[in-house]
């Protein structure tokens, strides 16, 4: 590390740590932000439309292009047999032996899945493309249904932990199919520009868009621009690139001319990536005096017709989390992925974490019911104490730091005091003729792996300008990157610093915003290309001062003489300096927490009302409250949707029921909690993989709510059964209601 740097930054922290509003708000909420959609088009753009297969799997007897092709000011039509890809975009290789991608930007001669895209039509006005389209004979040959193709199996733990305990309990977990439903559907704007192709795209990962759009065009990335600007939400579904977004930039650089495609809400529930749809089987044994001995699961991942860059990512982080916060002295997990007739599923908020957790904390309940237990005291037994941590798992993870046990007292704490207290409250309400219950979920979530980058600089007219690889889809990013910095160079005020996002021309290679990982992995670059910028404006400084370089000393705004602290010189009198950065973890960090739901249940409609969620999350250091606030909120919302209504729903020949927002489920302002309580405690477990400090926060939402939540409706009806399909609609919640308390 370069002389001048300091690892104690935090402790002086003026910024980081205060509740400061985002700076980004006041552009969206007058509307004048910039999303991929609103870039002006150049004149001479050309628009696309898609033409896609109302059934699939089939093969494509006739596809007639010649009628479309001859329409006034259609520029082209292209089929897959025009624009197959130069290569494949890279899968991530997190389990060995993965398949290739299967990447097509357009389907043919077979047809994956109802609303594959089999042809592209560009041409003058999206109303032109629309007629030709139209203008398109396509007949299919409906193929018959074989089993599902195998993309990888995998075992963490050991081969077979059964064992004879006094008490196994099972439980069976089917997760729906989610429609990621950002607010920004997938946008395109690529034009041809000098030799290289600028493309303007809705993408949580620039960098990782560039590659894999250079490898199935066939060029090298340096000839391809992926531009910045807002996106609005992503929560994984967009941090792969798309076969629309490749075939649309294929067009335009085949035609050399403009060309954009919007997608329509209705195309994104045909064809965007989706999330979860996993199935979760596990088998926890457990001794006479309450305490866990070994856990069997097995976990099935559909991956659709294709892979993302982070297919395997879900069912791998799915086992890799077990046994979460509890020791569990052996653990056996298999995973399985299998091709399957639908758009791609990957990566969806939380990927894997909360089919984890669900699991888990259903079988400590129904555990704690068979050893008549309460749901607090089985799980007190269980987590590991503080002292404990670090601890190797059997999966072979290591959990850095935590207190869990404080986190449930923490979680009780806010619910309104010890959990004997709120059980009488629920019983003399069902002494009422109430239907209420209580919900206990415990979590763990990795986060902070692998690396990020960031650079620094002093411009010549001696303004500070930041570029960071992290991105940003509403989290608030460039309001934390500039507390940061604001505070590793002691500025007066974060608004001096200057934040550069989503473009690969003016920001330096790095992953994106996945897997919460931004603000402590983001973060440690940024303090990093601080000091190093640091290092060599000290010198510089030490020129302008007339001074030997060590009688110079950091000083607020800059740097000032050892001895004579009137001899000053500020940041922008150093320039013009640039350093950059990159920083990666040496190993993992684990966020935590605890989530106690309670509800009500209506016996004549089914529906739940979530009266309070008391949640006590530990993310070590966090640079901004607010912001980690917003991002509980965000996660809370989707961990709602996933176990009240959320499903993509397809008939038996694999044509879409749920192609608009008003078939498919989204919880609304009246499906939030009516209280919601947040702890966060006194003393955070810091992260050691960043000298920030801070774990994620970005996923939690997904992963302890839903657990607390199934567990509160478990509660509220005498149990679930052993296998549960989700989401908990109110009509199943109300036949469950009347088949009344199971054993």
């Amino acid at each position: 590390m370069p002389e001048g740097t300091s690892s104690a930054i935090l402790l002086e922290a003026r910024f980081v740590g205060r509740p400061l509003r985002r700076r980004e708000d006041a552009v969206l909420l007058t509307g004048r932000g910039r999303f991929a959609a609103d870039v002006p088009p150049p004149p001479g753009t050309l628009f696309a439309r898609f033409l896609r297969a109302p059934a699939g799997p089939a093969r494509i007897r006739r596809l007639e292009v010649s009628a479309a092709r001859a329409m006034p000011r259609v520029a082209a039509v292209f089929t897959a047999g025009d624009c197959p890809p130069a290569a494949q975009p890279a899968v991530n290789a997190v389990l060995a032996g993965l398949p290739s991608a299967r990447f097509a930007p357009l389907a043919g001669p077979e047809v994956p899945f109802c609303g594959a895209a089999v042809a592209l039509i560009v041409a003058e006005t999206e109303a032109i493309a629309d007629d030709a389209a139209e203008a398109i004979e396509l007949d299919l040959e409906p193929l018959q249904e074989t089993a599902a193709d195998p993309a990888f199996a995998w075992t963490f733990g050991a081969e077979d932990v059964a064992e004879a305990t006094p008490v196994v309990v099972t439980a069976t977990i089917r997760h729906a199919r989610l429609a990621p439903a950002a607010l920004e559907p997938r946008a395109v704007l690529a034009v041809p520009d000098g030799g290289r192709l600028r493309v303007h795209l809705s993408s949580q990962t620039p960098h990782r868009a560039r590659t894999d759009l250079a490898a199935v065009l066939g060029l090298d990335p340096g000839a391809i621009h992926v531009a910045g600007g807002d996106v609005g939400g992503s929560f994984g579904a967009k941090a792969s690139i798309t076969p629309e977004e490749a075939a649309v930039a294929m067009a335009a650089w085949r035609l050399a001319r403009p060309v954009r495609w919007v997608a329509s809400r209705s195309e994104e529930f045909l064809s965007a990536p989706r999330g979860r749809g996993l199935s979760v089987f596990g088998r926890l044994g457990f001794a006479a005096d309450g305490r866990a001995r070994f856990l069997s699961a097995t976990i099935s991942a559909p991956l659709g017709a294709r892979l993302t860059s982070s297919a395997a990512v879900p069912a791998r982080n799915a086992a890799r989390c077990l046994p979460g916060p509890y020791v569990v002295p052996r653990v056996a997990a298999r995973l399985e992925g299998r091709f399957t007739p639908e758009p791609a599923i990957g990566i969806y908020r939380g990927a894997g974490r909360p089919e984890a957790a669900i699991l888990l904390e259903r079988l400590m309940d129904r555990a704690a019911r068979r050893l008549g237990l309460s749901p607090v005291e089985i799980r007190r037994r269980n987590l590991f104490p503080p002292d404990a941590l670090p601890h190797s798992t059997p999966t072979g993870e290591v959990l850095d730091s935590g207190d869990y046990p404080a986190l449930l007292d923490s979680a009780l704490s806010v619910a309104g005091g010890a959990w004997e207290d709120l059980a009488a409250e629920r019983e003399a309400r069902r002494a009422r003729g109430e239907c209420v219950g209580l919900g206990v979920g415990c979590y763990v979530e990795p986060c902070g792996r692998g690396w990020e980058s960031a650079r620094v600089a002093i411009t010549a007219d001696g303004r500070i300008r930041v570029a960071t690889g992290s991105t940003s889809q509403g989290q608030g990013r460039a309001t934390a990157v500039a507390q940061i910095v604001a505070d590793a160079m002691r500025l007066a005020d974060p608004a001096e610093v200057e934040v550069l996002l989503h473009d690969t021309d003016t920001t330096p290679e790095g992953i994106g915003a996945l897997a919460s990982r931004s603000t402590g992995l983001g973060g440690a670059a940024l303090l990093q290309a601080v000091a190093f910028l640091e290092d060599e404006a000290r010198s510089v400084a030490a020129r302008l001062l007339n001074a030997a370089r060590e009688e110079v000393l950091p000083a607020p705004g800059g740097f000032r003489h050892a001895v004579d602290a009137e001899r000053r010189i500020g940041w922008e009198r150093l320039g013009p300096l640039e350093a950059e950065a990159r920083h990666t973890a040496t190993a993992e960090s684990w966020s935590a927490g605890c989530v106690i739901a309670r509800v009500a249940i209506d016996r004549e409609t089914g529906v739940v009302t979530i009266e309070e969620l008391a949640w006590a999350e530990d993310a070590g250091t966090i640079v901004n409250p607010l912001l980690a606030e917003g991002q509980m909120w965000g996660g809370l919302a989707q961990g709602i949707g996933e176990v009240l209504g959320e499903r993509i729903v397809t008939d038996g020949a694999g044509t879409l029921l749920t192609g608009s927002l008003l078939d498919y489920f989204l919880p609304r302002a009246l499906d939030m909690p009516e209280r919601a309580g947040f702890a966060r405690p006194s003393q955070p477990c810091r992260a050691a993989n960043t000298p920030l400090g801070a774990k994620g926060i970005g996923e939690a939402g997904t992963i302890g709510v839903p657990a607390a939540l199934l567990n509160a409706i478990a509660d509220a009806l005498g149990d679930l059964p052993e296998e549960i399909v989700l989401p908990l609609t109110p009509e199943t919640i109300w036949r469950l209601a009347r088949e009344g308390p199971r054993a």
